[in-house]
Parts: structure tokens; C-alpha cells; sequence
């Protein structure tokens, strides 16, 4: 398969692979976008015409060898397009992630030094603009939707159609201009600032460079092949490292077709009009399609969900055995389910950025959905890991990619230590930050993921616990990994976000945020009044159902591990809070911070704990929560399932 492939030696930045798409297959589909209910389709050559005078129109605003630009906004051709142009005109792209708050956005603005900034529409032109006497670097601020920016007068700002204007009449008066840039490119250049997660701290910049990337792609795509003509929906945000990988990279190397969605909240349902060949999908999207799916099975018939839970145990059961889905339990609800979903032509499956829980993997499974399990840092170029299709272990997150090396450092007597890596696509170093580079990479290339895990003796498949500092002991030496309990909690469809405490601590507590919108339709079939998410999480049948659902977990979990205590948060953890990275993970330093006194209050003798603060809104505005917390203090679980 891979000699299919362009040869990435000769076509070794995205800019050259670009043009030998184009000049090969110039009216085969390359891009579309959903606007105003419209698929809007670009050929591979329209892609190469606006990368070019895109390109160009950077070069006549001034635009130099080893400038920074950054990207703000939603999942667009233009971002992708302003990417590879940005790389063809000797530059590097960060993007910015279209909900960040405008400290991040002036931070990372300043990090790089940016001085232009490519902006979607008004909503995130209004964000660099604020911050403009924070970020003197910025000279041009280039915007793409028109709609509301007539009222602007900055001389910072310009169209996107003028830019892309200028580009075109740069071409006509010098048509080999565009020819002799992208030859000058070459794949040791740095093209990409990805940011990191910032889950411990502040977010860097790690550099990587379009030949190494490309390179680590092949590998990539040995491990799970793709076709040209395949559709891939594009629906993570692109400042992430996989979207970049599977959007630009592999779209590029493969001639993939790319989606990109109306808007966020239609996401699912113009995944399902497209019926892509593969998806990536984040841990929290898998999780609420099975929350929806159990969520639906509630307002069926006694008859009907008898039905589903025996097909569920039927697939599960034939899963196991014979590592294939059940036949019945696929044609009599397994596979109207997929076409629902928009799956039923997928290919291959993968979900990364954080674990997903063994449950919600089982179930996908089951169900038919080729799900694969990744692994991968930022700093490696993404994933390099990834589950075989016909092997495939629920606690695994796969094996390596060929060229990628994985060790385990300073294993125990169960050889569980710290993950070691490195591969070919690997950064070169964090922008600006040598001390940073030099503490994570050693002289030999290997770094330091700062994840525990080990390799299972009887497959070779790397398993991965948690974070180091995440790794949990509680006062008589048990350990813990507080993201597994978690995520078998959030299997749950009335749970949406669970922290586990208990490091250092006599017992396991959790703090749960419920997942509203289902726990709502759940109360208003039960006539539960409620008037909000405050309102509804404070209620007692609430809490005996969500009770429930972590006796349940309970009983499938060793003693130690038990949760003895838990009560239900009055707000949803919000990254705009600091309380999750802008890739949803959890940041248990600033949860430990924020919610200090209601922890301390889990492990006291009480029933329940008073609050009194102050919520700020995404607009500034604020609004004063008076509540109390209800503690659940849970009696000795017996080892069975609760029913």
C-alpha cells in the first residue's frame, strides 16, 4: 500500500504535495464544506489556486522566512488552505483553539511573536482586537466571514477576499513567483507550532517539521491504510495534533476527501449525510453517543429495551470469543443503529487524546464500529500506537507503529513505569525553550512522556494507567489510577464528568457532574420539577439514580478502589474555568485548588456542604450560587452488579 504513495523524499512539504495532487488529479474533490445547508465542493485544483494566491498575498503584505502565523476559528478550507500557504511562503502556523479566552489567545500570540493573525469572522477578530495593547507584535489581521466587520476601521484589518486579490494579480504579473517558493521549501523547514495540552501548565509551542511528519505518516497509514476518495469528516479542532495529522497530512499523502461541518452543534448530523470511511473522534464524543443511544432505549417499550439488552449481552458474549459481532444482534439492532449514526461505511474507527473507557469501547465494538484505540504525544507527531484490526484488546491502546520505539522506565515488580518514546515525526524542539526541550528529550532522542504504563507479556500491547502525577495512593498503600474509575463511570448516561479523589486519603471519594440534557428528559418523564442545572442536580431522585450507577461500578471494582463517598457538582467543569485543557482533559491541579473546601468536606463527618460563590459567565457577566451539597456516603458493596 504505502508505494502508492507519493514519494515523500522528493515531495516533502505539504506545499509540494499539494501541486503534485493538483497537477495530477486537478478535478478530483478534494475539500468540502457544509454552508447554509450546502455541500460546497474544492477541486485538488480550486485547493492549489487559493493556496497560492493566499501564499502570495502574505508575501506582498510583507511576509518573511521564518514568521509565525496564527489560526482562530472554526474547521474551515481556509484554515487548512492558510496553513499550507502560510508553509509555502517559508512560515509556521499555530493555531488557536476558536473557544479560548482572550489570555490564552494573548499568550500564545506573544509566545510566537505573531505578526499576522488569520481570524475566521467578527466573534474572533473582536478577540485579537481586545487584546491589542498586549500584543504589539501583531501588524495584519486577516478575516475570512465579512459579515459584521463594515463597523471596522482598525488599518490592521483585511479581507480575506482582498488578500487573496493580491495574491492573484502577484501570479498574473509573475506567474513562476508562487513555483519558485514552494521549491524552496524544504521538509527540515519547521511548518507547525502545535501547541501542547497544557494539562500541568501553560501550553508550548513543540516545533515540527512537514518531512519528518510525512514520514511518520507512512508509517501510520501501514498500520491502518487508507484509499483515495475516502471521506474523512473533519470535526476535532485543527490546533490539535491528530486533526492536523489526519485533515492535512494523511489527506495530502493519501488524496482523502475532507468534510468540514456546518457548525459544531450539527456535527453528528452532517457526519451521518457523508457516511465517512473513517472518523477520528475524542473520548467524550464516543461517550455521548452511547449516553444518547441508552438515553433513546429509555422511552422504548419493555418489549424493545429486552430486546436491546439481550442483543447487547449477545454481542459483548460473541465479541469475546470470537472477536466478531453477534449476526443476530447486528441485523436486529446493530445495524440500523450504525446507519443512524452515519456509520455504516466506515472503514476504520480511532479515538486518542485520553483514555476511553473499556466499557464504551466494548459497546462500539459490539456494535460492529471498527474502534481503535491510539496513543501519541504532541511532541511525537500524534499517535504512534494503534490497535490491529483483527487485534484488538479493550485495556490496550495497541502496539507501535513501524520506525516508532517505545520502552518502559523504572519498571516495578509489575513493570509499570514510565513511558519512553520516540519515532521519526518527532519535534525538533519547543519554540523559544531550550531548558523545556532538554528536560524532555534525552541525547539519544527518547522522551519523556510523563505516562505510566507497561506491555502485556502475552501481546506485546502497550497498556497505559494514567499520568505519573496522576497515579493515586491512598492511606494504607493502595494504588490507584483515578481516570479508570472515571471512565467507567462516565459509561454512564446520566454522568458526564467525574473527578476521583482519595491520594493520601482513608477512602475514595468523587465529585460528579451530570449529564443535563438526559437527566433532564429522564426527570421531566418521571414529573421531577426542576428549573435548572443547579435545581436538578440537588434533587433526591437524582441522586438515587446516580447512586445507582456507582454502586453498579462499585461492585465490578476491588475493595480499596470503591468509592465511599460522592455528591453531585452544582455547575459542569468548564475549560473556560481552567478546569479542563481546551482538549477536554482534566486538570486535577486546578480542580484541587478550585474546589478545595467541598473536597475537605467529603472527608469530614457531614451530610452536607454549604456553597457560596460567584459563577463568571463567558460575556463577564457573574451570577451567586446558595446551594448545598448533598454527601452520599455509600454502604459496603457486595461483589455483584447492583441492578
Amino acid at each position: 500500500m504505502a508505494s502508492s504513495y507519493p514519494d515523500i523524499a522528493l515531495y516533502d512539504t505539504f506545499p509540494k504535495l499539494l501541486d503534485y495532487n493538483a497537477e495530477r488529479w486537478p478535478d478530483e474533490i478534494a475539500l468540502r464544506e457544509k454552508d447554509f445547508g450546502i455541500w460546497k465542493q474544492f477541486t485538488w485544483s480550486d485547493y492549489q489556486t487559493l493556496v497560492r494566491n493566499l501564499a502570495l498575498g502574505l508575501r506582498k503584505l510583507g511576509f518573511d522566512r521564518g514568521d509565525a502565523v496564527g489560526l482562530i476559528g472554526d474547521n474551515r478550507p481556509e484554515w487548512v488552505a492558510g496553513e499550507i500557504a502560510v508553509h509555502a511562503a517559508g512560515g509556521m502556523i499555530f493555531g488557536i483553539y476558536q473557544d479560548s479566552l482572550n489570555d490564552e489567545v494573548a499568550y500564545l500570540i506573544n509566545y510566537a511573536s505573531a505578526r499576522v493573525i488569520l481570524a475566521e469572522d467578527e466573534e474572533q477578530v473582536d478577540k485579537v482586537l481586545e487584546i491589542t495593547e498586549q500584543c504589539p507584535c501583531v501588524e495584519h489581521i486577516i478575516y475570512s466571514d465579512p459579515r459584521g466587520m463594515r463597523k471596522y476601521d482598525d488599518p490592521r484589518l483585511l479581507s480575506l477576499e482582498e488578500l487573496l486579490q493580491q495574491g492573484a494579480a502577484d501570479h498574473e504579473a509573475n506567474p513562476e513567483a508562487y513555483r519558485e517558493l514552494v521549491a524552496a521549501g524544504k521538509g527540515e523547514d519547521v511548518a507547525i507550532l502545535c501547541p501542547t495540552s497544557g494539562t500541568t501548565s501553560k501550553p508550548k509551542l513543540a516545533m515540527l517539521q512537514a518531512g519528518p511528519m510525512l514520514r511518520h505518516c507512512e508509517d501510520y497509514l501501514q498500520a491502518d491504510p487508507r484509499q483515495p476518495g475516502d471521506n474523512y469528516v473533519s470535526v476535532l479542532p485543527l490546533p490539535w495534533i491528530m486533526e492536523q495529522v489526519y485533515a492535512v497530512c494523511q489527506a495530502l499523502m493519501v488524496r482523502l476527501i475532507v468534510n468540514f461541518v456546518e457548525e459544531p452543534e450539527t456535527q453528528m448530523e452532517d457526519l451521518r449525510e457523508i457516511g465517512p470511511h473513517f472518523v477520528l473522534l475524542a473520548p467524550r464524543v464516543w461517550e455521548t453517543l452511547a449516553a444518547d443511544v441508552q438515553a433513546r432505549m429509555m422511552d422504548a417499550s419493555r418489549f424493545k429495551r429486552w430486546i436491546y439488552q439481550l442483543c447487547i449481552r449477545r454481542a459483548i458474549a460473541s465479541f469475546k470469543q470470537t472477536g466478531k459481532p453477534s449476526k443476530l444482534a447486528y441485523w436486529l439492532i446493530f445495524k440500523p443503529l450504525k446507519d443512524r449514526l452515519g456509520f455504516s461505511r466506515l472503514c476504520s474507527a480511532a479515538t486518542g487524546g485520553a483514555a476511553l473507557g473499556p466499557d464504551t469501547f466494548k459497546f462500539f465494538l459490539s456494535m460492529g464500529v471498527p474502534l481503535r484505540q491510539i496513543y501519541g504525544q504532541t511532541e511525537l507527531a500524534g499517535a504512534y500506537t494503534i490497535h490491529a484490526a483483527d487485534d484488538v484488546d479493550y485495556d490496550s491502546v495497541g502496539v507501535p507503529f513501524k520506525g516508532s520505539d517505545i520502552r518502559i522506565d523504572n519498571p516495578d515488580e509489575n513493570g509499570v513505569g514510565e513511558i519512553i518514546a520516540r519515532n521519526p515525526g518527532m519535534f525538533c524542539g519547543y519554540y523559544k525553550n531550550e531548558e523545556a526541550t532538554r528536560e524532555s528529550v534525552d541525547a539519544d532522542g527518547w522522551m519523556s512522556t510523563g505516562d505510566a504504563g507497561y506491555f502485556k507479556e502475552e501481546n506485546g500491547h502497550l497498556v497505559v494507567i494514567d499520568r505519573i502525577s496522576d497515579i493515586a495512593v491512598t492511606e494504607c498503600g493502595a494504588r490507584f489510577s483515578p481516570q479508570f474509575i472515571e471512565n467507567k463511570l462516565k459509561f454512564s448516561p446520566f454522568i458526564a464528568e467525574v473527578v476521583v479523589l482519595g491520594h493520601k486519603r482513608p477512602f475514595l471519594t468523587a465529585m460528579i457532574c451530570i449529564r443535563f440534557d438526559i437527566v433532564a428528559k429522564w426527570a421531566e418523564k418521571r414529573g421531577i420539577a426542576f428549573t435548572n442545572y443547579i435545581n436538578l442536580s440537588g434533587q433526591d431522585e437524582v441522586y438515587e439514580r446516580i447512586q445507582r450507577e456507582v454502586e453498579a461500578v462499585n461492585a465490578t471494582l476491588p475493595e480499596a478502589h470503591r468509592i465511599k463517598k460522592f455528591l453531585l457538582l452544582y455547575k459542569q467543569l468548564d475549560a473556560d474555568d481552567g478546569e479542563l485543557t481546551r482538549t477536554r482533559k482534566v486538570r486535577r491541579g486546578v480542580i484541587r485548588e478550585v474546589y478545595s473546601d467541598i473536597i475537605a468536606g467529603l472527608y469530614r463527618d457531614t451530610e452536607a456542604i454549604p456553597i457560596d460563590t460567584v459563577i463568571t459567565f463567558q460575556d463577564g457577566t457573574t451570577s451567586r450560587v446558595q446551594t448545598s451539597l448533598r454527601v452520599v456516603e455509600l454502604a459496603n458493596q457486595r461483589d455483584k452488579a447492583v441492578a
